[in-house]
């Protein structure tokens, strides 16, 4: 591969071309078959044809879009203009100190800061503007104050290929220690000397496999192996539990784990492991006062709450039953508080349980469909929760809970400027049907009054994938489609775990078609009932959510007018019948071993990438960074080169390669506020 067959420069063109990426067959032969892969070369990013290929594709893209420029920048400018540019998040206690961070007009990071309590000067912890003023992309994998709050010590990623090193701050001073590890994975956690350090690193598939402790000033070389887990399905982690008595390490893969807990006032004494792992059964560990709390699925579906004493941490007995119809999403403990995180009806419940009495109470949450997240909540010996709520209307809103009164004190709600009014909007949720007979839920939300004519536009999304449920949450943003006459609504397909563990169970492995044909049968059930037409329908996902897009595109083309896939996971079968590839050995659980025969047959059947066949396709808009450690950039490049060499139509089929970010995109607010703003564009162009 020595040039790559281009048009003339398509920003000169009068008629823009497509790039054609040259065909080179690369064969293998898997289960007796002959696999030809015509784009395998492009997953050699040092070849310069490679890149010149990205780069013809990103002209062609930005000449394509080129008359949607003055829309890009209305719509920028309308979205950033709900934002408060000065703002400052609602102060987080710890001990005396307050921590939050505030954001600066122009600036595109946050300033991480304290104050002694309420009142007190305020003094920067870290400002990450100063940090990422070198480097086109910064983000963070961990910022962690030390117990004596005189140290800072962050995970810091300059590529997106979320490759963090580790630098500590002395806080009085603002100087940073000598000391640097470098090529870490996610995971931080200060013991209680406030001196010794305990993260992790990956192996070559950026697998999270060790845990070490460092003591600051040490050289690296002296660090202590603390943890090594050897399977190539298991992933590490690591943190300081709220108690502050412990450090916990973890090891999980999607069907099983184990814990182990280092005392974090003795951080050089041996891990204690709490049980050992078993096939198919998952638990987390919550220390309390004088107990572990465990959340499993230890002959528990729908997961349960045991627990355990601190000096017989295996000894567990029940605390929480199992409920069929409530699943247990985790718990947070507190000295004379447990709450536990539940789904119910599709929609998260926080559970509130006095551990003296055993008394219990539900948190008020007042909307149809609505999201809350628990917050860190640092603090072990307090009465306080701090969560945030929203619905598909109302902004974020955080909010203090006492535990003991049931009352509520808004700590923060975000503001939207620009004039926005939540009772212009309305919130449905309803159900489709799937053909299976499943009833899926489906979250929507529109400015009112509705028509149900079939000529509203909407927008359809989803993941599906790894139980993660999509909350129905509020975006700023997603205002500028709303006010345009869009419908926004979430399909809560199976893969998820919205509805509980089942419902993840039903969308992975050989089950996995159902969080495809949900998909779809909920945006024909959005046609029949006429909140939309095919001619105004479009679909997104990205990651996971993405391959979920290129299944629908292959799969019925003709029902929707528009695909957005961002960062999609397309090149299924190649990717997991090769392990040396970042996270394919523990994907195995969630999608199949294509090294087995029939997981082959299955995954072959539906992977986007093998089911490109000559015919017309949607507008499509596929986007992806060069530096993506999660789904490799090739992937998508490899699928738009094949379906352009396939596609039998004329519409546009637009690649956007970040040749300078990973999987999240854009690293900071302005430019994904223009990431956003592109895509709207190319929706609303259609």
């Amino acid at each position: 591969m020595s040039s790559i067959a281009v048009m003339p420069d398509p920003l000169l063109a009068e008629q823009p071309h497509p790039p054609v990426a040259p065909r080179v067959d690369h064969r293998v032969i898997v289960h007796g078959e002959t696999r030809v892969d015509p784009y395998h070369w492009m997953r050699d990013r040092d070849n310069p044809a490679v890149t010149a290929y990205l780069e013809a594709e990103n002209a062609y893209t930005a000449a394509m879009t080129a008359h949607t420029a003055p829309l890009q920048a209305q719509l920028y400018d309308e979205m950033l203009a709900r934002i408060r540019e000065d703002d400052r998040t609602a102060p987080v206690r710890r001990g005396v100190w307050r921590y939050y961070s505030r954001t600066e007009t122009g600036k595109a990071y946050p300033i991480y800061c304290r104050s002694v309590g309420d009142t007190g000067a305020e003094e920067v912890v870290f400002d990450q503007n100063a940090a990422a003023a070198e480097h086109e992309f910064y983000q963070l994998g961990a910022l962690e104050i030390s117990p004596d709050h005189r140290l800072l010590a962050i995970l810091e990623d300059t590529s997106g290929y979320e490759d963090f090193t580790l630098r500590v701050r002395e806080l009085a001073t603002g100087m940073w220690l000598a000391d640097r590890i470098e090529r870490l994975g996610f995971g931080l956690a200060w013991a209680s000397d406030s001196r010794t350090i305990f993260y992790l690193t990956t192996d070559e598939a950026k697998r999270a496999d060790r845990v070490w402790r460092h003591v600051l000033g040490a050289d690296r070389a002296r660090a202590a192996e603390v943890f090594h887990e050897p399977g190539v399905l298991n992933n590490v982690g690591v943190q300081r539990a709220r108690s502050g008595e412990y450090i916990v390490l973890t090891s999980s893969s999607f069907t099983d784990g184990e814990v182990h807990l280092v005392d974090a006032a003795r951080p050089t004494e041996p891990p204690v492991l709490v049980r050992a792992r078993r096939d198919h059964v998952e638990y987390e560990v919550e220390p309390g006062m004088d107990w572990l709390y465990l959340c499993t699925n230890d002959g528990a579906p729908n997961f349960k709450v045991m627990r355990a004493p601190m000096a017989t941490p295996g000894a567990w007995e029940e605390w929480l039953p199992h409920r069929p119809a409530v699943f247990v999403e985790g718990v947070h403990v507190f000295r004379q508080f447990v709450v536990v995180q539940e789904r119910q009806r599709g929609l998260r419940a926080l559970r509130v349980i006095d551990v003296a009495s055993g008394a219990s109470h539900d948190v008020d949450c007042p909307d149809a469909a609505y999201g809350i997240h628990v917050g860190a909540n640092p603090e072990f010996d307090t009465t306080e929760l701090r969560f945030t709520y929203s619905s598909l209307v109302t902004p974020d809103t955080v909010f203090d809970y006492d535990l003991r009164t049931r009352t509520r004190t808004v700590r923060k709600k975000e503001q939207v400027l620009g004039g926005y009014d939540e009772s212009a909007y309305a919130i449905e949720r309803i159900e489709a049907v799937a053909r299976d007979g499943t009833r899926v839920p489906v979250s929507l939300v529109y400015r009112a009054p509705l028509a149900r004519d079939g000529a509203r536009p909407l927008l359809l999304y989803a993941y599906g994938s790894y139980g993660y449920p999509m909350e129905p949450t509020f975006s700023a943003t997603r205002v500028s489609l709303l006010d345009r006459g869009f419908i926004f609504a979430i399909a809560h397909v199976r893969g998820g775990q919205e509805m509980g563990r089942a419902w993840y169970e039903g969308g992975k492995m050989m089950q996995k078609m159902n969080t495809f044909t949900d998909f779809i049968d909920v945006a024909e059930h959005l046609v029949r009932e006429r909140y939309t037409s095919s001619d105004c329908l479009t679909a997104n996902g990205g990651s996971a959510g993405g391959l979920l897009m290129g299944v629908v595109a292959n799969l019925r083309p003709d029902l929707f007018h528009t695909i957005v896939a961002d960062v999609p996971f397309v090149d299924v079968v190649n990717t997991m019948l090769d392990a040396s590839i970042p996270l394919t050995a523990q994907e195995w659980l969630q999608w199949g071993n294509p090294m087995e025969p029939a997981a082959y047959a299955y995954i072959k059947g539906y992977a986007p990438y093998e089911n490109v066949i000559p015919r017309a396709y949607p507008r499509m808009l596929v986007t992806s960074g060069v530096n993506d450690s999660r789904v490799a950039f090739w992937e998508p490049a490899k699928w738009v080169a094949k379906l352009r060499a396939s596609k039998t139509d004329t519409r546009p089929l637009l690649l956007k390669m970040n040749m300078g970010a990973g999987h999240g995109g854009a690293s900071g607010r302005y430019e994904r506020l223009k990431e956003t703003a592109f895509r709207y564009a190319f929706v609303l162009d259609g």
